[in-house]
């Protein structure tokens, strides 16, 4: 199977397109309306990317487990990494990923990725699951990177409950420091300017919330993540997307030198378990009041 290779899926008026190549969802249409950013070279050349087996920046860019650096990229080496389709229909799509001798170079444990994508006429759900096929346990963090569409008008993010006005500052390496720093929200609601994420993501760990909805002038986004306690946002350079990041686990604080076991919220799955983590995107052409 080539890095080429894509994948259609089609349900009602709405068609996505996927590659091999990282299990990536890199079209998504809803009608006429496209979901999904194009992934421009010059500004961000992914899409949407799975997250696995970290989410965020590894200090120095590499894990530590049982006295051995490891070599690991941000995010994990998942989207890097070519899938096999283990399931495919016309409106749902398996992918699938096995330990190797290349994974192993970054993480040294046994296992299964499958990253499944069901679509509805109006909806996008994808499902992670991991399992464990070694005989130790395993530690890992999962997520999902897609850039929305981000057009002209007024737009804000609403969450389903209240969250405190405020966020980690990223220190330098993509790492949590312990400072914050005040971020408009007010109630439930944040109103999405570029000029927010000019310094860095805003990132929310451990948040109160689950669904959340990305709202503009012509609809909605509705995103229920009930799987993933962090949320992250990111914009790059004024670009014309929204990343909206869910994740399992986060990146190093600053300052952290101490192996992956005790990395904050890593998941830790004992041999032969197994693991799933879903979220549903639904589109509502109808923009819904708060």
């Amino acid at each position: 199977m080539s890095r080429d290779d894509s994948f259609t899926l089609k349900a009602g008026d709405s068609i996505a397109r996927f590659s091999a190549s990282g299990a990536e969802c890199r079209q998504w249409r809803v009608g006429a309306r496209e979901m999904l950013w194009s992934g421009d070279p010059a500004v961000w050349p992914a899409i949407a990317p799975v997250l696995f087996p970290t989410c965020g920046w590894s200090r120095d860019g590499a894990i530590t487990i049982a006295g051995k650096s490891y070599p690991m990229p941000v995010h994990g080496f998942a989207a890097q990494s070519l899938f096999s389709v283990a399931q495919r229909g016309a409106d749902e799509i398996r992918f699938m990923l096995a330990d190797s001798d290349e994974t192993g170079r970054h993480y040294p444990f046994s296992f299964e990725l499958g990253v499944t994508y069901r679509l509805a006429p109006e909806a996008l759900h994808v499902e992670i699951a991991v399992a464990n096929t070694g005989v130790a346990p395993m530690l890992y963090a999962c997520g999902l990177h897609p850039g929305f569409v981000w057009g002209e008008g007024a737009h804000r993010f609403l969450f389903a409950q209240e969250e405190r006005p405020e966020v980690p500052v990223i220190a330098p390496g993509g790492l949590f420091s312990d400072r914050r720093r005040s971020v408009p929200l007010a109630g439930k609601a944040l109103p999405l300017t570029k000029s927010l994420f000019e310094r860095e993501a805003l990132c929310f760990l451990d948040a109160r919330s689950r669904s959340f909805l990305f709202e503009g002038p012509d609809g909605a986004l509705e995103i229920d993540a009930p799987d993933f306690p962090h949320l992250v946002l990111w914009n790059s350079k004024g670009a014309p997307f929204l990343a909206v990041e869910s994740w399992t686990g986060a990146g190093d604080p600053e300052g952290f030198a101490g192996d992956f076991h005790k990395r904050p919220s890593m998941i830790h799955l004992r041999p032969g378990a197994r693991r799933s983590h879903g979220v549903m995107y639904r589109w509502q052409s109808t923009t819904r009041a708060t």
